[in-house]
């Protein structure tokens, strides 16, 4: 029988406005928030707790930011302090397993089935690095402990500041059955409106949903979707991969010409996943690639080279349908439609990326 795997998420608190918090400690219990100078065209990179109760998030522009908590301070990141803290909190996770992948500056899977100090309980490891960051970085990090990779994540999301959850096999279907659905990976709010249009609200009401319509209304992901809401997910923390893209593409149940608006909605549908996936991995992308089959089974990809990083839905649906509309008719239809995000980089390292900016500088070239 198969060994039960033992997976730690470790999510540290609002990291960067943490470390700042903690350099000066005039900031401390107040909305401090990193990015760019509120009347430039600069976005949050995070912000602190105090900032996030005026609805202050990441990602967010700072001219809005400003809006919202106008006693807010604002103050430029230093990304080669950040990444020294990252690496101390590293060596912590490696004194316990060398199964450590990280997924950015401020977060990591660990797999500790086996670790280094024989330590028998999962949350006991949680436990002692979390003592261990704080102790050594003035810092607090929230941990999620279960089986999987899936559960991991959602588990340190779920009681943050300074949280610790764990999910067992044994409750693990009840806190899916739940979690409202906008907390599952891959479901963004396109997703999310289609499935509330059918009833769905959280994972009970997805779990009662059979695999044959979840397919069909959503193709390859309907699986990706039937497992998750079952707690399913066989990946392995892989501790020396360099993801080089990010993609999805679905094949049609049926052909479908470029004008059909069905293909046009699974189109919007691919852009909000690649973004939602982006988003998770925090990368973002300087090329995207739109892919299509033809009932032939000719393919065809037109990729566009951007100045700047992008991740979010809107910025990936723009640039794929401006390829899109130039994509050459075919009078077999369109049998398999695909997106991917290409030349990936940290989201951490670009925080002032403007859609302005890269339509511009697309424009002009």
């Amino acid at each position: 029988m198969k060994k039960q795997r033992k997976i730690i998420h470790i999510d540290m608190d609002a990291f960067y406005a943490s470390i700042e918090q903690r350099d000066k400690p005039s900031l401390k219990g107040k909305p401090v928030i990193v990015g760019g100078n509120p009347q430039s065209r600069g976005v949050v990179a995070t912000c602190s707790y105090e900032a996030r109760q005026y609805g202050i998030h990441s990602a967010m522009p700072c001219k809005t930011a400003y809006k919202r908590c106008p006693y807010a301070i604002f103050v430029r990141p230093r990304f080669e302090v950040y990444k020294q803290v990252s690496y101390e909190i590293r060596e912590i996770f490696y004194k316990y397993t060398d199964l450590v992948e990280p997924l950015s500056l401020d977060e990591a899977f660990l797999d500790v089935t086996e670790n280094k100090l024989n330590i028998k309980y999962a949350t006991d490891v949680a436990k002692i690095i979390k003592k261990e960051i704080y102790e050594k970085t003035g810092l607090t990090a929230s941990a999620g402990v279960s089986y999987n990779k899936f559960l991991a994540k959602l588990a340190s999301d779920y009681n943050k500041p300074n949280g610790l959850t764990v999910i067992r096999e044994d409750n693990a279907q009840s806190f899916l059955d739940n979690l409202p659905i906008r907390k599952f990976f891959g479901i963004g709010k396109v997703t999310q409106k289609t499935l509330k249009g059918l009833g769905v609200e959280n994972g009970y009401d997805l779990r009662q949903m059979e695999i044959n319509e979840l397919e069909f209304i959503f193709k390859n992901r309907g699986y990706l979707f039937y497992q998750l809401a079952r707690g399913i997910d066989h990946r392995e923390v892989e501790p020396h991969r360099e993801r080089k893209s990010i993609g999805a593409e679905t094949t049609l149940t049926e052909n479908l010409d470029l004008e059909d608006e069905k293909l046009i909605n699974i189109l919007d549908e691919l852009c909000e996943e690649v973004a939602n996936r982006a988003k998770y991995l925090k990368k973002m992308g300087r090329t995207v690639t739109l892919k299509i089959k033809y009932g032939d089974f000719r393919q065809i990809t037109r990729s566009a080279s951007l100045t700047n990083p992008i991740d979010t839905h809107e910025d990936i649906r723009i640039n794929i349908f401006n390829l899109f509309k130039n994509i050459e008719h075919n009078h077999k239809g369109i049998r398999l439609i695909g997106v991917t995000l290409l030349n990936l980089i940290d989201s951490n390292e670009c925080t002032n990326i403007t859609l302005f900016e890269y339509i511009n500088n697309t424009k002009n070239k």
